[in-house]
């Protein structure tokens, strides 16, 4: 046999062998096609007479629009919740503000109260240590005797022992008396009230000067005696 006639054979027998294969191939793609075109609930069974048909989708947005408003609410309520938080958070803030300053204007005030009541005691320590001034005069000498004849229980008015020392002295502290028995007797009446040194000596009051010629040592002294022997100076009349 010719070499080209099985040539030509061979090559005709080879082309109808791929025709086949591509025509299965061609209906297996349409199967799966048709297969994969029906729904999965669907019955398989087909009929020639169905025509294919396109599925229609129905879409809905209810749902959807459900989800939304519930999500838009959940936002909102968690925004009312941030602020409620927030509202709080600075409602504590400005109480505890007003309590601390509420604290801080009673502490003042109880520094100012006390710092104020240590002033008042300085002040009276001041004017209790600080000895009382007189004027340095007759008004002045018989006060300040009667303030040490209180402390000593010693009697005497003002007016009973004014009237003495302007009878005895005129009211000079330096006055002496010279001529009377006493001055005879070398112990002459000195001072205000013109008491002789040795009834100075006796009833010289402590807290006093030793001096006959201190006026309020003199008047403390001559008080002292005329109690002893005559009551009280306001008794005292004449010379004693």
């Amino acid at each position: 046999m010719p070499k080209h006639i099985l040539t030509r054979g061979h090559s005709r027998a080879l082309t109808r062998h791929h025709k086949i294969a591509a025509a299965g191939v061609a209906a297996l793609g349409a199967a799966a096609i048709g297969f994969s075109a029906v729904p999965s609930n669907a019955s398989t069974t087909t009929t020639a007479e169905a025509p294919a048909q396109t599925a229609k989708v129905a879409y809905s947005t209810q749902q959807i629009q459900g989800v939304k408003a519930d999500v838009n609410s959940q936002l909102a309520g968690a925004s009312v919740k941030v602020e409620e938080i927030a509202a709080k958070k600075q409602a504590a803030a400005e109480a505890a503000a007003k309590k601390k300053a509420a604290a801080e204007a009673k502490a003042a005030k109880a520094r100012e109260a006390a710092e104020s009541a240590s002033r008042s005691a300085e002040r009276a320590e001041v004017k209790k240590a600080a000895p009382k001034k007189y004027g340095d005069n007759l008004d002045g000498w018989i006060r300040e005797a009667m303030s040490i004849m209180k402390k000593h229980g010693i009697p005497g008015s003002y007016e009973g022992i004014k009237r003495n020392v302007l009878r005895e002295s005129s009211g000079n502290p330096k006055a002496i008396n010279l001529w009377d028995i006493n001055a005879q007797k070398g112990i002459p009446s000195k001072g205000l009230l013109q008491v002789i040194p040795p009834t100075f000596e006796a009833y010289h009051v402590k807290g006093t000067p030793k001096d006959i010629y201190d006026p309020v040592a003199n008047i403390v002294a001559a008080c002292n005696y005329a109690a002893d022997k005559y009551g009280t100076m306001d008794n005292v009349d004449s010379a004693y």
